[in-house]
């Protein structure tokens, strides 16, 4: 793991709200949550935060979601067979467009291995069409997926983003990505392409680089998505809209300072520290948990309420991470 200071020198002053504290505080508890749940294998409840206990949120680092670990486990990191850089990042790309994981195995258990072969993309509309047809959700509600039929014409949504893939495939994406030298690089060659704004084209760079095809730190760059623009207007009361990426900078690289004024017990990700990355996902999630927590405070999205209230999944993750992290061994 590389060697992080953190320190990182603000230009502009900028003035925390009274809600910048319980940004930290929601960060600890988060973490704790993980830990008490998937560390020390403790039973609920794991807190006594009634919000948290209620509905739903991310973990405070992103790749412990059940979703990136399942992109790890059974995308990146699959042994079964040996998988080509191109296949690689096809699997990858397919994931995520629809993010769900449910999807992926409706179409592994359709075409078998899921890699690039004649006829692939046709295999794999006729499995999308079937679960289209039966009602079934094809994508997660994470991500707000453009249409795409202005770019591609087809009207059912799914046709157009596997219109994207192949577009992808066809400009020689794989041999582009091989050239970029930094997360920046690859995010704005995913952000050229149709449909993929930049939150999403951040999102798909972080998830390229959690594979050995490139090795970038995810401290050197974030895009700032609309839930975290909300929360860090509600934990800062001079903002402008240049300063957000500047603002998640400055919560990462002085977490350690933050958490201990605060006397917040933050437990790391086996040495990690937050990323840039988590940091941006906290402050998406704090803009949640602060519409129940403080309701008068009001953020740039408007919203009120939590939509989506937590339900145990009693299905065991064997957590792993990115052998180039080069994590320790115990917590």
């Amino acid at each position: 793991m590389r060697n992080q200071s953190f320190y990182f020198y603000m230009p502009i002053k900028f003035l925390q709200s009274k809600l910048y504290d319980e940004y930290w505080k929601f960060a600890a508890k988060r973490q704790d949550i993980f830990v008490q749940r998937n560390v020390l294998c403790k039973n609920a409840p794991w807190t006594n935060d009634s919000i948290l206990l209620k509905y739903k949120f991310t973990n405070a680092y992103r790749v412990n979601d059940r979703v990136s670990q399942f992109l790890l486990h059974d995308i990146i990191y699959n042994n079964e067979w040996k998988c080509s850089e191109e296949n690689l990042i096809f699997r990858i790309l397919l994931f995520k467009i629809f993010n769900k994981i449910s999807t992926w195995n409706a179409i592994k258990n359709a075409i078998g291995d899921i890699r690039l072969y004649k006829g692939v993309f046709t295999d794999i509309e006729n499995v999308l069409n079937q679960l289209y047809n039966d009602n079934k959700k094809i994508y997660s509600g994470a991500y707000i997926m453009p249409s795409g039929c202005r770019n591609f014409g087809y009207h059912k949504k799914f046709l157009n983003h596997l219109a994207l893939l192949k577009l992808m495939f066809h400009d020689n994406l794989v041999i582009k990505i091989s050239k970029c030298k930094t997360l920046k690089e690859l995010y704005e060659l995913l952000l050229s392409y149709p449909t993929i704004g930049e939150f999403l084209a951040f999102q798909y760079a972080i998830d390229i680089n959690y594979s050995d095809l490139t090795d970038f730190d995810e401290m050197e760059f974030v895009v700032p998505g609309p839930g975290a623009k909300s929360g860090i207007q509600k934990c800062f009361c001079n903002i402008e809209k240049k300063n957000f990426a500047d603002i998640i900078k400055y919560v990462a690289y002085n977490q350690e300072k933050e958490f201990k004024r605060l006397d917040l017990n933050f437990v790391p990700l086996r040495g990690r520290p937050l990323q840039l990355i988590d940091c941006q996902n906290l402050f998406c999630e704090f803009d949640k948990y602060s519409r129940v927590k403080f309701p008068n405070k009001e953020g740039i999205s408007g919203r009120k309420r939590i939509k989506q209230l937590f339900i145990e999944n009693k299905n065991k993750i064997e957590f792993i991470y990115p052998p180039k992290w080069n994590l320790r061994d115990s917590w």
